[in-house]
């Protein structure tokens, strides 16, 4: 008796199933005949075929626990195997339970602490990347457990309830640090090149906000988009309104630490600032995804206002279309750090009861620059000053000794004479860091803490003073 005649019916359905899920994988790559040169040839389409086959065959046949691995997990083992064999952060498969978090995620809120995060991005010396790396924060969600804890964009998770991030994927990590409000997870992070210190994170439902706004005098307009959702648009469509009836002439648009959001909705609020161009292109190995968008006559609201906008390494991908547009068709001129660089599109298509996300293309700015791994670039480039090493080691102290969390604590709403004195007393315990640096961690420490923190702090915000000035000339 062969192999084949071995196989039950059943068996021999759920084989053919898998080997269908398979070449319909491989034809995703392939649409068209003209691709097909370009990538595995059809003896080697077939061999791996046969591979796979063989391969399910056999364990299907000897395995010794097969009671214990049902088809259906075998045929997640191997689709998620497929897609981490692409070493990319952003193409992943989903069974079905973990799809189901996904749509809880989409739905606006959900049981967490309040982390945008991805694998950090290396490569080894040939260029490939690297799988085992930890994960890094891509930004904090304002109002969330992890924003109040002091979680910074750019901070690396090594460890989750001491287990190291590195041996887990970004699936693993995300499953790990949402769960039931109120129930609590502690994550180890590191933060520059020595600093790690511990964090116990109280989980909240996380609802994602979507803007803010504010006047800053009877010139300037702060408009805040913390994330690109369906109804971003209608919102930032609302605050230019208003602000147009206050006869506002300028505004300041921060996107620091937006993770990103909707194309559709980033397409639209880049459509109300200009009046004609391109916004963005889109261009992938299948030409039928390429695909350019350009801004539609009519739909423009704030076209005779003079706009700086803020980005930071936390402004990410929606956050990167809205910035480069803008820039790119010399409609703003950009303030802040190099943000995230996070320039690819990716694709979700059903299998069975669960769903694979696949990077099919990138996006590129009206220049044509590339933003994946590159970022935008700002115009007037602001970062804070560089620690000297002793200041280095004043700052890890603050943040192992908890001293500006614990003053905090016990001032919750201090006066600036009271932040004055503190400063003091750090400075006698021997706290080498500069009064002006202290002074806005304290700050920022404060806003962390409170239910209802200003909506801008043009005091100790350096991107946002600056900006402001050059609206003010």
């Amino acid at each position: 008796m062969s192999l084949w005649q071995s196989i039950t019916k059943r068996e021999r359905i759920i084989w053919l199933l898998i080997t269908l899920s398979l070449i319909g994988f491989i034809f995703f790559f392939t649409i068209a005949p003209s691709l097909l040169a370009q990538g595995s040839s059809d003896k080697e389409d077939q061999a791996v075929s046969e591979q796979f086959r063989e391969a399910y065959s056999y364990i299907k046949e000897n395995y010794v626990d097969l009671e214990k691995v049902s088809s259906q997990k075998l045929l997640d083992g191997a689709l998620d195997g497929m897609f981490k064999a692409l070493g990319d952060p952003y193409s992943a498969y989903y069974n079905k339970e973990q799809l189901r978090d996904l749509n809880d995620l989409a739905e606006g809120s959900f049981g967490g602490v309040g982390l945008v995060i991805s694998k950090q991005r290396l490569f080894d010396k040939n260029g490939e990347p690297i799988s085992n790396t930890p994960v890094e924060v891509v930004s904090p969600i304002e109002g969330t457990p992890a924003y109040k804890a002091g979680i910074n964009a750019g901070d690396l998770i090594i460890k989750v309830e001491d287990k190291s991030t590195l041996e887990m994927s970004l699936d693993d990590v995300v499953k790990a640090l949402r769960g039931n409000p109120g129930t609590a997870v502690t994550i180890t992070v590191r933060r520059g090149e020595s600093l790690e210190f511990t964090v116990t994170l109280t989980r909240a439902m996380i609802e994602i906000p979507t803007v803010k706004t504010a006047v800053i005098n009877q010139k300037v307009a702060y408009l805040k988009i913390v994330e690109f959702s369906k109804p971003t648009a209608q919102r930032v469509r609302e605050a230019l309104l208003s602000f147009e009836k206050q006869g506002l002439k300028s505004l300041i648009i921060d996107i620091r630490s937006n993770p990103g959001g909707l194309l559709d909705s980033v397409i639209a609020i880049a459509d109300y600032f200009l009046a004609e161009g391109q916004i963005l292109s889109v261009r992938g190995r299948n030409p039928a995804i390429d695909r350019v968008y350009y801004a539609r006559q009519g739909n423009e609201l704030a076209t005779a206002m003079k706009i700086a906008v803020l980005i930071d390494k936390g402004s990410a991908s929606a956050s990167e279309i809205l910035a480069g547009a803008l820039k790119d068709n010399k409609r703003a001129t950009l303030f802040g750090e190099r943000s995230y660089g996070k320039g690819t599109v990716q694709h979700l298509k059903p299998a069975g009861e669960g769903e694979y996300k696949l990077t099919v293309a990138r996006y590129y700015t009206p220049s044509g620059q590339t933003v994946d791994k590159n970022g935008i670039t700002p115009d007037v480039e602001l970062k804070e000053e560089e620690y000297s090493e002793a200041e280095k080691a004043a700052y890890e102290r603050l943040i192992k000794e908890n001293l500006i969390a614990e003053f905090v604590k016990e001032t919750p709403n201090p006066s600036d004479e009271a932040i004055r004195a503190f400063i003091l007393k750090l400075k006698q315990k021997g706290i080498a860091l500069r009064d002006s640096a202290l002074r806005i961690l304290i700050l920022r420490e404060v806003y962390r803490k409170v239910n209802n923190p200003p909506v801008f702090d043009l005091e100790s915000d350096m991107a946002l003073k600056a900006a402001f000035d050059f609206l003010q000339k």
